[in-house]
């Protein structure tokens, strides 16, 4: 694995350097794999976020804010080329950071490259228009940045989130200033060293790690930002958006989600239970768009279920060098979490369709959970309708297809959904009915790809991101009106 320097371990990045942190504290990083501290970050304060504000504030009047769109675009796909070629080190950071295996590692640093490219692309594609006004009057509209703009990041996925956020962002000419979660930062803070070797000028990308109700809570509060972007649990969106409307500022948010997958009996059985079984454990379950809910048509449900075990038996938790379907949950708390809904469920008579294990030999303090299949679920059942953000299935019967767009809808989420039928008029029509930001047919990705807009409805958020839809989020529209006689 990676050695993690001092430079990336220690202090806040603010003007393209590591200056200490005001705090003058650190936060130990655990490595999930083995629940042992291997790296320490600053525990970045107020501040610091002021410090960070003001050198974006101060980029924006300089040689940031003077760069075209195009010379804006060039940068991030330098940045994106600069990604790639760092890939194997940021992967190998990553993986020790969050536990995940190695492959599910690169490949996220692959999309990491991507958003920066597709961003650098779209830079100068984004156009106003003109609007057809009263005689001697001429009507423009252009995208302009918001200003300065704020970023809270999950753990989960800090390399790709801070691409998927920042690289918009960026595109549309903002400066930002990032807080990422405190669990596993390591790569969102080398991506920034990286970010300045290829011309980012100083001030359009700082970032201040720490604790959410330290750095997190004064960078929400901070007047001096323009727009925030946050994915995390509606409960810290909640406290987000109350400061943002304290400010009068917009924000995006990814909430999380609850997302079905609705099986009918006509699906393909074996592709559904192989992608459905897949993206399930993807992260170890730590996934906002995760389909941890599985509605089966009830003349199919003991085969989808059996299909289901048997991709389940296959799946084995692991140490990132073991490059299996899943590696550990990211911290002891977490852990403790999801065995408490197992716990709970089996209490209350759930049972327990099919389970896969912990892989032999891995370390005593790691937080490993073996993935599991609980059905069918009540379904008030809290498996049913919370987001447990672990690897476990809650399978449930439909009865018809009105059931099925009923049970797809009752939840307060609506980030994704899945609609498996080799009907083609069916799964149309019930896919446009599930209140859901991404609906696939016959397939399934978490969160999809980086040109497909993605977000949530309901308690799963608003706003989008990836697609030139986030340019539109990370932008607002000036209209100028020039009377000409």
């Amino acid at each position: 694995m990676t050695e993690v320097t001092k430079s990336t371990a220690q202090g806040v990045f603010i003007d393209n350097q590591w200056i200490a942190s005001k705090s003058g504290k650190t936060i130990d990083v655990v490595a999930p794999a083995e629940g042992v501290v291997f790296a320490e970050i600053a525990a970045g304060n107020a501040q610091d976020v002021d410090a960070a504000v003001a050198a974006a504030r101060a980029a924006l009047a300089g040689d940031w804010g003077r760069l075209s769109a195009t010379e804006r675009g060039r940068l991030l796909s330098k940045f994106g080329l600069k990604i790639t070629e760092h890939a194997e080190e940021l992967a190998q950071l990553e993986s020790r950071d969050t536990g995940k295996p190695l492959t599910q590692a690169r490949n996220d640093m692959v999309a990491t490259a991507r958003y920066f490219e597709f961003y650098g692309g779209a830079a100068d594609k984004v156009h106003g228009d003109t609007i057809p006004f009263m005689p001697g009057y001429f009507v423009t509209t252009e995208h302009v940045p918001h200003g300065v703009t704020g970023h809270i990041i999950p753990w989960n996925y800090p390399a790709q989130m801070f691409g998927r956020t920042v690289g918009p962002a960026l595109a549309m000419g903002n400066a930002c200033v990032v807080k990422p979660a405190e669990d596993a930062c390591l790569t969102p803070l080398r991506l920034a060293e990286l970010a300045a070797t290829v011309g980012f000028p100083k001030g359009a990308i700082n970032i201040v790690p720490g604790l959410g109700e330290e750095a997190g809570d004064a960078l929400a509060n901070h007047p001096g930002i323009d727009f925030i972007s946050f994915t995390g649990s509606p409960e810290v969106g909640t406290l987000i958006q109350t400061a943002a409307a304290k400010n009068h500022i917009g924000v995006t948010m990814e909430l999380g989600g609850k997302s079905p997958h609705v099986v009918f009996a006509d699906a393909d059985i074996p592709a559904a239970a192989k992608v459905i079984a897949t993206s399930m454990v993807q992260n170890s379950g730590q996934t906002c768009s995760a389909g941890s809910r599985v509605l089966i048509e009830a003349s199919a449900f003991d085969a989808v279920v059996a299909a289901l075990a048997e991709e389940f038996g296959k799946l084995t938790a692991g140490t990132p060098e073991m490059d299996g379907p899943l590696g550990p949950v990211i911290n002891a708390t977490q852990k403790k979490r999801i065995e408490g809904f197992f716990e709970r469920a089996e209490a209350s008579g759930v049972p327990v369709l099919a389970q896969g294990k912990v892989a032999d030999g891995v370390p005593e303090g790691g937080f490993f959970v073996a993935p599991r299949i609980y059905g069918p679920v009540p379904r008030k059942n809290e498996l049913a309708t919370q987001e447990v953000f672990g690897p476990v299935l809650a399978v449930l019967r439909f009865e018809d297809e009105e059931d099925a767009v009923r049970l797809a809808n009752d939840t307060d989420y609506g980030l994704m959904a899945a609609v498996w039928s080799l009907d083609g008029n069916r799964a149309l029509r019930v896919s446009r009915q599930i209140r859901a930001g991404q609906v696939y047919i016959n397939a399934f990705g978490a969160g999809g790809g980086i040109e497909l807009p993605f977000g949530g409805m309901k308690k799963s958020g608003h706003g989008r991101e990836k697609g030139f839809a986030a340019l539109h989020d990370a932008s607002t529209i000036r209209t100028t009106i020039f009377k000409h006689g």
